[in-house]
């Protein structure tokens, strides 16, 4: 029995794996500074979980030096646009805050979209 072709193909789908969490992070990093400088001490990310699905998560400490964190997720669906706050149930949102989330995709995808061309284009 010849598990070569099974070895090879997980270390490949390992490594599309790894480049893929790579670049989510990098994705994040870049959507957490879109309304401004993260505070010290605080982590901030915002990115496109996949084609429906976009994700603001922020942790802080609080003023008794707890760790508190939110994580709010974006549902695009056909009939509207759903949350979902720290794992609670759905719900819609408003009309304002669709808006906002809009220009705030808008705005990721400009900032990602730059971000990747400065990486592949050589410098000139």
């Amino acid at each position: 029995m010849n598990i070569l072709p099974k070895i090879v193909k997980n270390d490949t789908q390992a490594g599309q794996d790894q480049m893929r969490q790579k670049i989510l992070r990098r994705h994040a990093q870049i959507g957490g500074t879109l309304f401004g400088p993260v505070p010290k001490g605080h982590d901030r990310q915002f990115f496109c979980l996949d084609h429906g699905s976009w994700v603001w998560f922020e942790s802080w400490k609080d003023n008794s030096g707890q760790q508190q964190s939110l994580t709010t997720r974006y549902d695009i669906q056909p009939n509207g646009i759903f949350k979902s706050q720290n794992g609670g149930g759905y719900q819609t949102i408003s009309d304002t805050e669709a808006i906002n989330l809009a220009k705030a995709c808008e705005l990721y995808l400009e900032r990602v979209t730059t971000d990747y061309n400065k990486r592949v284009q050589p410098a000139v």
